[in-house]
């Protein structure tokens, strides 16, 4: 159970840290709002207001295009999302409508557990070795 409360958590996270950066910031912070105001009231304000820095670092990390910054918010997220679930297991069918019906598309673009998606883009005289696990290459 643990794993696929994982899982949801992270494609919800993955749809709420895309989200805040496009046209769906407010569909994302009224999702969230939403979900803490069910399991923690008290903390939703907070959580809202933290959603709205998110926000501000994704937009600078998309700005210098640093890639690694936005998926660590994604595991920021993803462990806050986990540990609602954890918490209160009766939300997991929420979450899983909201991804489903605000953030489509998030299911279509996230790989599966123990998937690997590899790409690269190559041109001129460039050469690219790809692996997802163990390679052994011999020039000669």
């Amino acid at each position: 159970m643990e794993l696929e409360l994982a899982e949801l958590a992270g494609l919800a996270a993955s749809a709420v840290v895309s989200g805040v950066a496009t046209a769906g910031w407010e569909g994302a912070r009224q999702a969230i709002g939403e979900l803490w105001r069910r399991a923690h009231p008290e903390r939703a304000d907070t959580v809202v207001a933290e959603l709205g820095e998110t926000r501000d670092e994704v937009l600078v990390a998309r700005r210098n295009g640093d890639e690694r910054a936005e998926l660590e918010l994604v595991g920021e997220w993803q462990a806050r999302l986990r540990r609602l679930l954890v918490a209160n297991p009766e939300m997991v069918p929420e979450l899983q409508r909201l991804i489903d019906e605000s953030w489509p598309a998030v299911r279509e673009r996230e790989p599966r557990a123990g998937a690997v998606t590899l790409t690269a883009n190559a041109s001129g005289s460039s050469h690219i070795t790809m692996s997802g696990r163990d390679i052994n290459i011999t020039k000669g």
